[in-house]
């Protein structure tokens, strides 16, 4: 994963994003320890589509009804197969707030989460979150097995969720990567 020198758009100032999204983007990068996000700051030069993408993504993490630990697995599988050094560098941090381990977040990136070694610290709910993120992600579709193993450990709003989930954050990779968007750095 390499990130390129320069972003096809760079982030926005107050004059390019207006003064909602800018005291916004601080904020969020004085909670985070960076600098303003630049996904913020360069998404929100459309400040229009922005505010609405900011409500959708906010209603899957934090506002889903999944724990932050596992939307936080799930966004880190996809991060890691889609080649986002973006969302893996907010991730990573943002997914050992939420209680994985610095030894499984390099197992999802890893896809060493199987039987032995740190697949072992996952529970049968989180493998099964991975299988069906990396089988959506392979195949924009679940087998009906998959989709039935589901449905004995989440209820349809879930299962619902974890679709949207995977699609947002594989549409917002590669946005990302599209755009170069840089990993924001540290405060």
């Amino acid at each position: 994963m390499s990130t390129p020198a320069e972003p096809r758009i760079r982030p926005g100032g107050w004059r390019d994003v207006g003064p909602f999204v800018a005291l916004f983007a601080r904020v969020a990068g004085r909670v985070q320890g960076t600098e303003p996000p630049a996904v913020f700051l360069t998404l929100g030069r459309h400040r229009r589509l922005f505010w609405g993408w900011l409500h959708f993504a906010g209603r899957l993490m934090p506002g889903g009804r999944l724990s932050r630990r596992e939307s936080e697995l799930v966004i880190l599988r996809v991060a890691s197969r889609r080649g986002s050094a973006y969302e893996l560098t907010q991730h990573r941090r943002l997914g050992r707030r939420a209680g994985l381990g610095a030894d499984e977040v390099a197992a999802i990136e890893a896809n060493e989460t199987g039987a032995g070694g740190a697949g072992e610290t996952f529970s049968a709910r989180e493998l099964l979150l991975l299988r069906a993120t990396d089988e959506l992600l392979a195949e924009d579709d679940l087998s009906d097995e998959l989709w039935a193993e589901l449905g004995a450990h989440f209820d349809d709003r879930e299962r619902i969720e974890v679709l949207l989930l995977v699609g947002h954050y594989a549409m917002l990779a590669t946005a990302l990567h599209t755009l170069r968007v840089r990993p924001d750095r540290p405060r």
